[in-house]
């Protein structure tokens, strides 16, 4: 990783509990944040973001790239979705 940004005292306890919750390292747990909010944006305010972009070496990959645009390689493998309890208890994935 190229740039790596200091969390606040309260994002770092965020992510931290974020992370016991999916049972996972905060590492992984970040990396899925990203994407998932990579995905949202992708589908509420498609094109925005990439708009804005300064960086066209990997728009393939880019979360944020439209999921109408997004080639699928036949060898990648889709992240795997969060699974967030709702406030009831159930699970549900995104």
């Amino acid at each position: 990783m190229a740039y790596r940004p200091e969390l606040s005292y309260r994002g770092s306890a965020t992510l931290r509990r974020l992370a016991w919750f999916r049972g996972k390292p905060m590492t992984t747990t970040l990396e899925a944040l990203l994407e998932a909010t990579g995905r949202t944006m992708a589908e509420i305010r498609s094109g925005e973001v990439c708009a804005k972009c300064k960086d066209d070496s990997a728009c393939e990959e880019c979360a944020f790239l439209p999921p109408a645009k997004k080639r699928t390689h036949p060898n990648s493998q889709q992240a795997n979705p969060i699974t967030i309890a709702s406030s009831k208890g159930k699970k549900r994935s995104r």
